[in-house]
């Protein structure tokens, strides 16, 4: 997932984070809200608490956005 694709769709996205990572809480949501980068601002937030690279965090950011489009496209 892109920076772009990312940013557009950070709506979906924060309403998928706590289920996958139960460490983000609103606090950490909120900060990514107020950042100019909210891409950057996540990825950092995931290699902090997380412990994973940046290659890491971006993949699995990556990985949660393509469940959830596989699930909506079963959906439909």
């Amino acid at each position: 997932m892109n920076k772009t694709i990312f940013e557009g769709k950070w709506s979906v996205i924060r309403t998928l984070i706590t289920d996958k990572w139960s460490l983000m809480v609103e606090y950490d949501l909120n900060k990514v809200d107020k950042a100019e980068v909210k891409f950057d601002k996540f990825v950092t937030m995931l290699q902090v608490k997380y412990g994973y690279t940046r290659q890491e965090a971006r993949e699995k950011i990556g990985v949660l956005w393509a469940e959830y489009e596989a699930s909506n496209k079963i959906k439909s």
